[in-house]
């Protein structure tokens, strides 16, 4: 999925990255931003154009700065006037430095808006790189419940009726936190890691069959939910099948794809009698401690002395 198809405004950016506003043609919101990286314009003010990217945001610091005022009136100009008649998404200042004369001159022939940050510049990068990467990922969005148990984000997948809301509110109830029902947005944000989140129109929102929608955050309080959560393991729950085989070890992990990144999955049989909350909480604490090393079916096979040669 290109990542062109989504857009982040400027002003979501100025808020997040806590930037002033030199210069603006019109409203932050109404400027879009489509590309996941920044830019610091170096090698374009030391007079290279070719391969420039104007879909990046650009990051003027004390180096630029200084380069900038070493260069003559006349080629200072022209170089800045190179930069702005690109008409990137805006251009920003960092170290709390004030635009240059020439800056707001070009900024406004050419409609680019000027902002400026307190942040060195570094910082600054870094903030704006992960809101971009987050807002900007590729994402689809599945039938299912999000849920953190003791700090595990899992995504509850099954058909419906199967219980998945009514085991997120019992997990609900023994302190874990909802993100969220019925809908769950899944963003990839790096080539490993898996995002969840709620849209924004239901989020804390769960549907009780026989009770109805009730908001978690109110009823629970709201240390229950939660606005996102990195998605660490898929349980997909079925009716119980009593012709069908299940993992009885957890010997080997399975994986779930989600836009290419793959997450440890298990798949839990549904039937009267079994608390699928204890069930869930006693999954993400054996997950976690899979993640640091530890598999306790590996250890037991060791301990009965049928596999040697191992790794706990």
């Amino acid at each position: 999925m290109d990542v062109s198809e989504f857009s982040v405004s400027l002003a979501k950016l100025a808020e997040e990255a806590n930037l002033t506003v030199a210069y603006t043609p019109c409203e932050l919101d109404k400027v879009k931003v489509t590309a996941t990286e920044v830019y610091r314009p170096g090698i374009l003010l030391a007079g290279y154009y070719e391969n420039f990217d104007n879909t990046r945001v650009q990051i003027i610091g004390l180096t630029e700065m200084s380069y900038l005022e070493e260069l003559s009136t006349s080629l200072r100009n022209m170089r800045l006037e190179k930069l702005f008649s690109f008409q990137p998404p805006a251009v920003i200042l960092t170290r709390n430095m004030q635009p240059l004369s020439e800056m707001m001159q070009y900024a406004k022939q050419y409609g680019v808006p000027l902002l400026m940050s307190t942040e060195m510049t570094s910082a600054l990068m870094g903030v704006l790189i992960t809101t971009l990467n987050t807002e900007l990922a590729p994402r689809i969005t599945r039938h299912g419940v999000l849920v953190e148990v003791y700090g595990e984000g899992i995504l509850i997948l099954g058909d419906s009726g199967v219980g998945k809301s009514e085991t997120a509110i019992e997990l609900v109830k023994r302190g874990h936190r909802l993100i969220a029902d019925d809908a769950v947005e899944l963003r990839r944000v790096s080539y490993r890691s898996i995002l969840g989140t709620a849209p924004a129109n239901i989020r804390h929102f769960i549907e009780l069959r026989g009770i109805g929608i009730i908001n978690v955050a109110h009823v629970f309080g709201i240390g229950s939910v939660r606005s996102s959560v990195e998605v660490e393991m898929v349980v997909q729950l079925e009716p119980w099948d009593r012709t069908k085989n299940y993992d009885r070890t957890g010997l080997d992990t399975e994986y779930y794809d989600i836009l290419g990144v793959k997450v440890p999955s298990m798949l839990i049989p549904v039937m009267p009698g079994r608390n699928l909350a204890v069930i869930l909480e006693t999954a993400a604490i054996n997950n976690r401690t899979k993640e640091m090393g530890y598999n306790a079916a590996k250890e037991l096979l060791a301990q009965l002395g049928l596999q040697d040669d191992i790794s706990l």
